[in-house]
């Protein structure tokens, strides 16, 4: 939104236009207060995990290097996935790569391949199969597909060729758009030989 001057006594809406204060009533007023407030506390969160995730792949890539001169080693290229402990293993940090996943246009090809199997396997019968396949191929509100379904079709064994045909539509539909790289931080639960996740996002914690 373009900065703009609001006069005194005024104070700008969500499509820009200009408001008289008196006008705004208290409820809005409230919320956008705790809207401001929480915001202006999670804009350093981000900044400081963004700090922190900068840190521990910089530190790994660091003790990854230091290990490799060790040996003569000469480190160099994309990095695999990394898993370190503290000398006591009440900690371990995990670094590790996954592949973006996308979908060409082949993957409506495939979803109409599905289709068919599904009508022909339950002859206009059984609407529920088709409401299954119907949201595995249903793009989210990011207009993505949900990569872990489509992933799950692959892996049910279906001995029937017309679905072994859909399954290589689906397969050749996939393209490796990229990596990402993710660093998970464990603690041991007491004595035993397992370890919690300390969460570093919103949704887990």
């Amino acid at each position: 939104m373009t900065d703009i001057t609001i006069p005194a006594g005024f104070v700008r809406n969500a499509v820009g236009h200009l408001v008289p204060e008196a006008q705004v009533r208290e409820q809005d007023k409230l919320r956008d207060q705790v809207a401001r407030e929480l915001a202006a506390e999670a804009i350093p969160l981000h900044a400081a995990l963004k700090r922190f995730k900068a840190k521990a792949l910089s530190d790994i890539a660091d003790l990854v290097s230091i290990s490799g001169e060790r040996y003569g080693v000469q480190m160099g290229g994309k990095k695999g996935n990394v898993t370190i402990t503290s000398y006591d293993g009440q900690f371990k940090i995990v670094r590790s790569y996954a592949d973006r996943v996308t979908f060409t246009e082949e993957m409506e090809v495939a979803k109409v391949m599905v289709y068919d199997c599904i009508k022909a396997w339950s002859k206009g019968a059984d609407n529920h199969l088709l409401a299954i396949v119907d949201r595995v191929f249903s793009p989210n509100r990011n207009g993505q597909i949900k990569t872990t379904d489509v992933l799950d079709l692959l892996r049910l064994e279906i001995n029937d060729d017309q679905w072994k045909l859909a399954m290589q539509a689906v397969k050749d539909s996939i393209l490796i758009s990229g990596s990402a790289v993710y660093v998970r931080v464990y603690e041991r639960i007491g004595e035993s030989d397992n370890y919690k996740a300390i969460p570093l996002d919103l949704a887990a914690v």
